[in-house]
């Protein structure tokens, strides 16, 4: 009777253990399903800099997209550029945390258009998947109607989740390139990264495929990812790589996911113009085919 009673006691704490765990388990799935938004999308609404603080000329730019949203953004000149980035950024501060990259393409004799999502910095509205790429698309108008830069002399740029914004906005328009930096291959991939032993792709809201998107992109294509990028994995870049059409190529670049391309210095810098210089080779060529 005695070896019974603690059978069974031992069967109900085990019983216990088990319940409490599943429980947990998914207890944490509906958290992760409800939160998911605020996860993915981390804006700041102050915006303390602007490039004068770092001694560029600037213009404020206000757009209004299509589902009328406004947006807040910076158009910053180079002397003689031949070529305007249209700068899409990560999914954490707003553009006035950007400010070093815009002086590297600045100083690379580009221009650059900045502009803040829908719920960053001084942009109105609440951020969601498809807002992202029309407010990308917006900008990108922009550029066209209003500073009259013809397609040929846009070069699409993406760093962190603003890689796959980039790559969704430069499948669906011309554009002279299409950078893409510490991206990931989808939402659903890098979710699965973060949280290997829950069901993700089960409930997942967003998209952003990435690796998609890509593959349909017909111009020169830059890849930098760093090896020792702890929140987007290399693999990732590695793997839009392999999915991008020729020509393309990769740079490796070194640091973390948010400093990488100051902590590379001149392998990242003299990666950048080292490129540019072929795109503009690259489109003077096919005009000439055009033209001939």
């Amino acid at each position: 009777m005695v070896l019974q009673i603690r059978l069974y006691k031992k069967k109900k704490m085990i019983t216990s253990i088990i319940t409490i765990i599943l429980l947990s388990y998914v207890g944490l799935g509906i958290a992760l399903c409800l939160l998911q938004g605020r996860f993915t999308y981390q804006p700041a609404k102050d915006v303390p800099y602007n490039p004068g603080d770092i001694g560029l000329e600037f213009e404020n730019v206000q757009l209004q997209t299509p589902d009328e949203i406004a947006l807040s953004g910076w158009f910053i000149p180079a002397d003689k550029a031949e070529l305007t980035i249209l700068f899409c950024h990560g999914n954490g501060g707003n553009i006035s945390h950007r400010l070093d990259s815009i002086k590297i393409f600045n100083e690379l004799g580009l221009s650059c258009l900045i502009f803040d999502y829908r719920g960053y910095g001084n942009s109105g509205g609440k951020t969601t998947e498809e807002g992202t790429y029309i407010d990308a698309q917006t900008a990108y108008n922009w550029l066209g109607n209003t500073k009259k830069i013809e397609p040929e002399n846009i070069i699409i740029f993406g760093r962190s989740l603003g890689g796959a914004v980039a790559a969704h906005l430069a499948s669906k328009n011309e554009k002279a390139g299409l950078i893409i930096e510490s991206a990931f291959t989808s939402f659903a991939d890098i979710s699965q990264k973060y949280y290997p032993y829950m069901p993700v792709r089960l409930f997942v809201r967003y998209k952003y495929k990435t690796i998609e998107y890509i593959k349909d992109i017909d111009c020169p294509i830059l890849v930098l990812h760093s090896k020792k990028d702890r929140l987007v994995s290399f693999k990732f870049g590695a793997k839009l790589y392999d999915a991008a059409k020729e020509p393309k190529k990769f740079i490796e670049i070194f640091g973390g996911h948010n400093d990488g391309f100051l902590y590379s210095g001149q392998i990242y810098t003299q990666g950048l113009k080292e490129w540019f210089n072929f795109v503009k080779d690259y489109q003077q060529g096919r005009n000439e085919k055009i033209g001939s």
